[in-house]
């Protein structure tokens, strides 16, 4: 480096140098640009304004409250209060009017879907997908498949009481484990199975008896979901005809139902969220378009 204090006139752009040099760049002496100047002097200026105005300066018990005595926690808490009464209103319009009523009148179901999404965001999505789509034991509710009914009715008292929760008004429809509590053998198992994939169109194993299976589903399952397998929705017993089943759609999957039964478990809402978020929910799963 060469000596700091040495100065030049730099030959090209005639421009003073200010004496630093690093392996034989020369840095320039330009002046800053009068208007970088002054936005910089304008921006200082404001700066001793907004300390006089504002709270700005720490002390040692409290801060400088400024002229105008603002204070951005009140104005925040303000500005929250405002909005929880604006949106009590609309919440107490919600819990007054009919499911029918929020979905006719505009204003009403633009605040329920508004107040449903969020609302679905933080409690329902880790289950049923942000869009409803469901995944393997959790239901899509974006289909016309209900397993308790896609009325605005029908999803309002699922939301309220849930699927066999603790609630004393819970929805209750519970399938036996054919296999594991021994009521079928495996080979009766594989029958009534296999009878449930060749309604549903969906692949079977060679050379099973699928009469016998007709049989069998007849003596033990037609009770719930129907004798021609369309399902009864008051007990809560799917359609076994669309091949839509919420733990699988293969033959192995059908087996696996049969077998072991699973029962999910979907909370009672009535316990966790007040009545104008359960009914906005309600109109809001009734809008992905799978409602009945």
């Amino acid at each position: 480096m060469a000596d700091s204090h040495k100065k030049e006139i730099d030959q090209i752009s005639g421009v003073e140098t200010t004496g630093h040099e690093w392996d034989g760049l020369k840095e320039l002496n330009n002046p800053l640009p009068r208007w970088w100047l002054y936005l910089f002097y304008v921006t200082i200026v404001w700066a001793v304004i907004y300390w006089v105005l504002y709270p700005a300066w720490p002390l040692v018990n409290g801060y400088t409250h400024g002229l105008l005595g603002s204070n951005q926690r009140e104005e925040a808490v303000a500005a929250y209060e405002k909005g929880i009464e604006e949106q009590s209103e609309f919440a107490d319009k919600i819990v007054a009017a009919s499911l029918e009523d929020i979905s006719t009148d505009q204003e009403l179901l633009q605040f329920a879907l508004a107040s449903g999404r969020a609302a679905f965001g933080d409690n329902c999505a880790p289950c049923h997908g942000a869009g409803g789509t469901g995944a393997e034991g959790y239901p899509n509710l974006q289909d016309d498949t209900w397993i308790w009914g896609g009325t605005l009715d029908d999803i309002h008292t699922t939301l309220l009481y849930g699927i066999r929760t603790d609630n004393d008004d819970t929805r209750v429809g519970d399938m036996p484990a054919f296999g594991r509590d021994e009521l079928l053998s495996r080979d009766e198992i594989n029958q009534v199975s296999n009878f449930v994939a060749s309604r549903a169109g969906l692949e079977t194993d060679e050379g099973v008896d699928l009469a016998a299976g007709q049989v069998l589903y007849e003596d033990n399952c037609a009770a719930c979901h129907g004798d021609n397998l369309e399902g009864i929705q008051e007990v809560g017993a799917p359609s076994l005809m669309s091949a839509n089943y919420l733990y699988g759609k293969t033959l192995a999957d059908i087996k696996e139902q049969v077998f072991n039964a699973r029962n999910g478990v979907m909370p009672a809402w009535n316990e966790r969220l007040d009545p104008a978020t359960i009914k906005s929910l309600t109109v809001y799963v009734h809008s992905f378009g799978g409602g009945q």
